[in-house]
């Protein structure tokens, strides 16, 4: 299989089984999200205790990119100081934009990073980032 094949698979197992894409009814902050030129609505759920997210899920609907990149945001920022999880948005985002492309600097978004190429196709960039906004409108 071809990296990009990989990358769309891992795409794909996010939006179809999502583990954090569920109701949390113990949660510390809530705040919805929209992407109006896709039609894109979560709303992301964190638990934070002393500084930490403990947990983090999300509900709503979108596109495939949308919810594949919120449930990989949740994946990362649990366990993670809440600067180190902005810090991970702010990454994120780079690379979204095609400003952080070195696979080394990479590396801590893991699976994330499977939506380098998104940063090639403008139309997708807010669905690929919609969970990370939210997320970081949160934490601010």
């Amino acid at each position: 299989m071809d990296l990009k094949g990989l990358y769309r698979e891992i795409v794909n197992e996010h939006n179809l089984n999502p583990v954090h894409k569920k109701e949390m009814t113990d949660y510390d902050l809530e705040l919805r999200g929209v992407n109006p030129s896709c039609g894109d609505d979560i709303t992301l759920r964190l638990k934070v205790k002393d500084g930490v997210v403990a947990d983090a899920s999300f509900t709503g609907e979108g596109c495939a990119i949308s919810q594949a990149s919120c449930d990989m945001m949740c994946d990362q920022i649990i366990g993670l100081q809440t600067e180190e999880a902005l810090s991970r948005a702010e990454l994120f985002h780079g690379m979204i934009r095609g400003e952080v492309t070195d696979e080394d600097a990479l590396e801590p978004l893991d699976e994330a990073a499977s939506l380098q190429d998104i940063a090639h196709m403008p139309a997708r960039v807010k669905c690929a980032m919609l969970g990370w906004r939210t997320m970081k409108e949160l934490l601010t």
